[in-house]
């Protein structure tokens, strides 16, 4: 899901992310899925468990059905729940739902609901999810994430104004049953409920209050903890919902988030015991210390379903010629990166489709292939008309690690090319903004699967105006192809219609893979049950400090 704000290891924003298909990992923790009574009676004899931890930068929003980046996406998993959360197995579990029947074609499920409250005391009801996902269909919300839902029957006709709110497949039967139908059986549906789009809003509070997601004052949510501070900018406390479902799992009290950019600064604050957590997947460790922290072997590492690739603005010459685009993409040594800037075991992406769901282990084409680009370059400045290319910008979001990885490929390009490249540097909001407004020209992002398959990563790019699809690239065989996906119901055949579409993606190449995301981080010894998933997301519900 999500857009990574980070690099060299993260956040599916910060570099992966995966789904219960690549199987989650569970850094330093008993078993999540339970309650743990030593972290009880650790916590009766130490007090109130207080974790501190650094979010790198502001969250975008804390509403799930705006979220888009991963930052925004944990805070709003540590206050909201799902019909189902993913454990510490990678797999979902029922949680606001008790029970869940499908039908026998697949296409109907339905959802029992349990008894739970929302953090102001109100009942969770099968309406609050009702409204929460038809408010994320509605064109006029802008859910960057609503294609999320076109699962969902007429999900995708109500978002472009083909069908009416009704027509949804999405009804709540009673306060306690949730009914929905799906366009096409769709295997892997109990991780898409367990994902923030699906999560419920209060219904009452949405509709007296369009910014109650932006204050810790208005924040309403049902989920382990409930926001208490929100100094923007510069500090998020989340502390215990007394009113979760599942309270008894939940040991930490309180949550301290700073919001420190240079990751530095977080690193030297965690050595004089200011932090609990340095790293991913909420922030970076800085490039520099990375062959100290292997050395002394304080440094977790664990590969991610992500990709770091820049994005090309596909409407605005010269990358509207596909030859110029395959030359930049083809003049990247991305091993070289690896190994003296990343030197965190990531792998050079050669597609578009992380190790963990790979179409075609090969890639499409070879890594620092100069010979190659600089013939695709001169053939496509030829059929542009031009005999010198227009000032190239390459833009990203602030961080040490974007920075320096843009640099090398700034260098790559002028030594393998002879071009001079421009490097722009923004605050992740206002990056993310222009990003979807078109003002740019090469734009780097990180992207953590949303769920462990391959069309998560495809269809991003299957409409031009889509949510996340800043390229402006379309294709009408690559959207027949995932179309087709859709409906073939033989694992096989549906792997190899994909793989197809992967081929016609990486032949236009509106996008740079560059290397397939790791998460590295360091924590405090004591610190257990924080959950990791295969996809890089983090979940805080089972942690406690010993």
């Amino acid at each position: 899901m999500k857009k990574n704000i980070f690099v060299a290891m993260s956040s599916i924003l910060v570099l992966g992310a995966a789904l219960a298909g690549c199987g989650g990992n569970q850094a330093q923790s008993d078993n999540p899925n339970q309650g743990g009574s030593q972290a009880a009676e650790s916590a009766a004899k130490t007090g109130p468990q207080v974790l501190k931890w650094n979010l790198h930068s502001e969250p975008p929003t804390a509403d799930p059905g705006l979220s888009e980046d991963t930052t925004s996406a944990a805070i709003i998993r540590a206050t909201f729940d799902g019909l189902t959360r993913i454990g510490a197995d990678g797999q979902p579990h029922e949680s606001v739902a008790e029970k869940i029947d499908v039908s026998e074609d697949g296409l109907t499920y339905t959802f029992h609901l349990r008894d739970s409250k929302w953090s102001n005391g109100d009942p969770v009801t099968a309406h609050d999810f009702e409204f929460a996902w038809k408010r994320a269909l509605d064109p006029k919300t802008g859910a960057a994430y609503a294609y999320q839902l076109y699962y969902i029957k007429n999900g995708e006709a109500y978002n472009k104004n083909k069908a009416k709110a009704e027509d949804v497949g999405v009804k709540a039967l009673d306060d306690k049953t949730l009914e929905v139908k799906l366009e096409n059986p769709t295997p892997f549906f109990k991780e898409l409920t367990a994902f923030p789009t699906y999560y419920p809003v209060n219904r009452k509070l949405v509709e007296s209050n369009p910014n109650w997601a932006m204050e810790a004052s208005t924040h309403v949510g049902n989920g382990p903890f409930k926001m208490a501070e929100w100094e923007h900018k510069n500090k998020l406390v989340l502390v215990k919902n007394e009113n979760y479902w599942d309270k008894d799992v939940v040991k930490v009290d309180r949550i301290e988030f700073s919001m420190v950019e240079d990751e530095n600064t977080e690193l030297s604050m965690f050595d004089n015991g200011e932090l609990d957590w340095a790293g991913a997947p909420m922030s970076a460790l800085p490039t520099d210390a990375i062959p100290a922290l292997k050395e002394s072997g304080k440094m977790h590492t664990q590969p991610i379903a992500g990709v770091y690739w820049y994005k090309f603005n596909t409407e605005k010459p010269p990358f509207n010629n596909v030859k110029i685009r395959k030359a930049f993409a083809y003049a990247i040594d991305r091993q070289s990166l690896i190994d003296n800037v990343l030197q965190a075991g990531q792998l050079p992406a050669m597609g578009a489709v992380p190790p963990s769901m790979a179409l075609n282990k090969d890639g499409y084409f070879k890594d620092n292939d100069v010979e190659t680009a600089k013939k695709l370059l001169a053939e496509g400045m030829k059929e542009l008309g031009i005999t010198k290319l227009p000032p190239i910008t390459l833009s990203y979001n602030t961080s040490e690690g974007h920075q320096k990885i843009a640099q090398a490929i700034q260098d790559q390009w002028k030594k393998n090319l002879g071009v001079d490249v421009k490097l722009e540097n923004k605050e992740w909001k206002v990056y993310i903004e222009d990003l979807h407004q078109g003002k740019f020209q090469i734009g780097r992002q990180g992207w953590l699967g949303d769920f462990n398959d391959p069309i998560n990563f495809l269809e991003l790019f299957k409409e031009k105006m889509g949510g996340n699809n800043d390229t402006r690239w379309e294709h009408p065989k690559f959207k027949e192809l995932l179309d087709q996906s859709a409906l073939e119901k033989d694992p096989e055949k549906r792997k190899q219609i994909l793989a197809d579409a992967e081929k016609i993606f990486m032949d236009e190449m509106p996008v740079i893979p560059i290397y397939f995301y790791t998460n590295s981080w360091v924590q405090k010894e004591n610190l257990k049950g924080i959950v990791i998933g295969g996809l890089g997301d983090i979940d805080w519900k089972w942690a406690s400090i010993e």
